[in-house]
């Protein structure tokens, strides 16, 4: 199976850091986006197998943009990703069809363990 990944975060060196993990662990980064907005579009365009998606974003947050793409594609697989002290904004996330979420800042193991269970 490809593994085409769309990384979401409003962070540059974020995505920056989470592309080189990913890219080491032969997955392929199709997409980027800086915030929920910009997530969704990119999504219905590139249709990635997973999605990392931050949660705290301007315009529209992770959250939001997670149900977006659920509603566009009930099987869209998406891996939150927040910082310590956002449990409350997870457990929403993973009521809304996340199907798992990777702690910033990224332990490489972590985030391969998490987007590989995903992609199963």
């Amino acid at each position: 199976m490809t593994k085409n990944v769309m990384i979401v975060d409003d962070a540059a060196f974020m995505r920056m850091k989470l592309k080189d993990i990913l890219e080491k662990n032969g997955y392929n980064v199709v997409a980027e986006a800086q915030n929920g907005i910009e997530a969704v579009e990119k999504y219905k365009a590139e249709k990635p197998n997973l999605v990392t998606m931050d949660i705290t974003m301007p315009e529209m947050d992770g959250v939001d943009a997670l149900k977006e793409i659920k509603a566009f594609d009930p099987a869209a697989r998406v891996v939150m990703c927040s910082a310590m002290g956002q449990q409350g904004m997870v457990m929403d996330a993973i009521r809304s069809g996340a199907v798992d979420f990777i702690v910033k800042p990224f332990d490489s193991d972590r985030v391969i363990k998490a987007l590989d269970k995903a992609s199963l």
